[in-house]
């Protein structure tokens, strides 16, 4: 692959000094094609009235990881491509180099599907080497951002997050794309950046701030460096950037980060997301509060302020059409603002959906259904944002309903 070097020190000095200017939206046909595919009806026909307005950026739509439906996820390239799309907030899922620098990387242990590293020089020092696919034995690897240095880190370059788990070879490892994304947009590009290079670009974009802070892989304290020194290092790069806390969404899947915002920069803890995976808790329903622990009072009593839970937790059907669960419900009588995930990281809804949709897969049929969905959520869920692997869809959606 060729190799993309990173923003420079000199150039991220100049992105910071550059002014602030929202993308000029464009949206492509996705939209209209979802469009197509709805059912007749009022929802459709409010969605086609507003086919020839001029679209604007909107904090309703979040870039998840940049655009990664066709773009490699948390590079230069993805979140440029989700701010033209209108995304008004975009996402640095934050972890840590071995020199303890912090870097844009779904998880601290996926570089190896994330990025060209297992065919570079630097594949000798992953935590797990390539092992070829034998037998019933799948192909295998683990890289982690820990396992290199940041200057190490810069080298590399970014690509589709995949694997082909049938793999003999390293490129064949590297070549697992799903057949509904597409490698057209990442053989030549895929700019990897370092969190503080994330908040200079997404400045420049006149876009919000929403850093996920990624548990890690190795374990904490890491050299010396605790997870309170991580979380305080995220906030402090933005404090170092100038950038107001009203513009920063701080998040995390670990409660205890979510507090130790909340106490220890309570200005940024006003925005901090906790990311709910209490689906992970056996007995868990989203369709009874009893199983709820901690309930939502008792997450709002603690000063959490937003929730995320996946976009199924916070639905359900009765009598064939789609409403809001009991969790959804219970968060809005807290007082608690919810943000959800993901749109459009499932492929074709055809067959139901997967994951994201399993709460709503008798009614899921048809890429259509993605509207009827986020209508839902918008209205009677409430939400204040959504995240999306192509973001255009849903600032379509929030231009034409008038969402800013």
């Amino acid at each position: 692959m060729k190799k993309t070097l990173y923003l420079a020190p000199l150039f991220l000095g100049a992105l910071y000094a550059m002014p602030t200017i929202a993308a000029d939206v464009e949206l492509g046909p996705r939209p209209y094609y979802l469009i197509d595919r709805m059912e007749d009806g009022s929802l459709k026909e409010k969605l086609l009235s507003c086919a020839s307005m001029e679209f604007k950026q909107t904090d309703f739509s979040i870039g998840h990881r940049g655009a990664p439906m066709q773009f490699p996820e948390h590079t230069v390239e993805s979140n440029k491509a989700a701010a033209r799309m209108g995304a008004g907030i975009l996402e640095c899922d934050v972890t840590f180099t071995k020199d303890k620098e912090l870097v844009c990387r779904h998880a601290q242990n996926d570089l190896h599907t994330t990025t060209d590293i297992l065919a570079s020089s630097l594949a000798e020092k992953c935590t797990k080497s390539f092992q070829p696919a034998n037998g019933d034995q799948k192909a295998s690897a683990e890289c982690r951002t820990s396992d290199i240095t940041l200057a190490e880190f810069r080298t590399l370059q970014g690509k589709m997050d995949a694997a082909n788990s049938q793999a003999k070879t390293v490129a064949e490892y590297l070549d697992g794309t799903a057949g509904w994304r597409t490698d057209l947009y990442s053989a030549e590009t895929g700019t990897l950046m370092t969190h503080a290079e994330s908040i200079a670009l997404f400045k420049s974009l006149g876009a919000k701030f929403t850093p996920e802070l990624k548990s890690p892989s190795v374990e904490m304290p890491f050299n010396g460096f605790s997870q309170q020194d991580y979380a305080q290092k995220m906030i402090d790069e933005y404090k170092a950037a100038g950038i107001p806390a009203s513009d920063v969404f701080a998040q995390s899947f670990n409660l205890n980060d979510v507090l130790y915002w909340i106490k220890n920069e309570p200005e940024f803890g006003k925005q901090a997301v906790y990311l709910d995976d209490r689906y992970n808790v056996e007995g868990f329903d989203s369709n009874k509060a009893s199983t709820f622990k901690p309930t939502m009072q008792e997450l709002a009593d603690m000063g959490v302020n937003y929730i995320a839970p996946p976009m199924w937790m916070l639905v359900t059907v009765k009598d064939g059409e789609i409403v809001p669960s009991a969790y959804a419900e219970k968060a809005k009588e807290a007082g608690i603002n919810i943000i959800t995930w993901t749109l459009e990281r499932s492929g074709p809804l055809k067959t139901g959906g997967g994951w994201y949709y399993q709460s709503i897969k008798d009614v899921t049929n048809t890429d259509g259904v993605m509207f009827e969905l986020l209508d839902v959520l918008a209205k009677e869920v409430e939400i204040k944002g959504i995240f999306s692997d192509w973001p255009a869809t849903v600032t379509y959606y929030a231009n034409c309903m008038g969402i800013k």
